[in-house]
């Protein structure tokens, strides 16, 4: 039987994710370009605090989910893939504290944390499972390759963005239109999201009876 707090996760990161993508099909964030526009730009409308709750429940499944990893599989507090996975999670706090920068009126300082902290997160987490999966997951390469599968492919896509930034600074382009950015950003997301869900879904599978006893001490 699996852990509350691993369930209490996925349920979580499914719920974000539902209402993140509730602001594809409703009027009025509908409009938005997914090509071009990043997620964040649903933060500047009356949608916002539908944007930032579907963060904050990211963020917080993402939590459960590497408690219960630390939890059932000895994988230390302080080790590195727990830290990354800390990262992850402040990064969105950070991002929902501090909105995109509104480009009809200028930049600011809390849009260029809101970009950092954004690049933190999507590094940081499909490191910190491409670190831990082995660890979750020492008899079952199955689930194994397929949460370092959907992180590898999270870090691909943002490798295309560090391209678009090496380019720029060739002399060529902006980054920010070598790729269609929203669309890039949406694959990231999806990926990372998935990578999570993967780690905690198989951890819910190889769930033993004396897990969850050992759980609730």
């Amino acid at each position: 039987m699996p852990s509350r707090s691993a369930l209490a996760s996925v349920l979580t990161l499914l719920l974000g994710s539902v209402l993140m993508l509730s602001l594809h099909v409703l009027p009025p964030t509908n409009e938005i370009n997914v090509l071009r526009r990043t997620l964040s730009e649903y933060a500047l409308g009356s949608s916002k605090w539908v944007f930032d709750l579907a963060v904050l429940l990211v963020a917080f499944g993402s939590a459960l989910g590497f408690y219960a990893v630390v939890r059932h599989r000895q994988v230390r507090p302080y080790s590195g893939p727990v830290l990354l996975g800390a990262l992850w999670t402040v990064s969105l706090l950070v991002i929902v504290v501090f909105t995109k920068t509104d480009w009809t009126v200028g930049p600011s300082i809390g849009g260029t944390i809101h970009r950092y902290a954004s690049v933190v997160g999507f590094v940081s987490l499909p490191l910190a499972v491409l670190l831990v999966a082995h660890r979750v997951f020492p008899d079952r390469p199955g689930w194994r390759w397929a949460a370092r599968g959907f992180a590898a492919v999270s870090l691909g896509w943002f490798g295309l963005i560090v391209v678009g930034v090496v380019r720029m600074g060739m002399g060529y382009g902006p980054w920010w239109r070598f790729v269609p950015l929203g669309l890039v950003e949406r694959a990231m997301a999806l990926a990372a999201v998935a990578a999570i869900l993967t780690l905690v879904l198989g951890l819910i599978r190889a769930a033993k009876p004396q897990d969850v006893v050992l759980a609730g001490h």
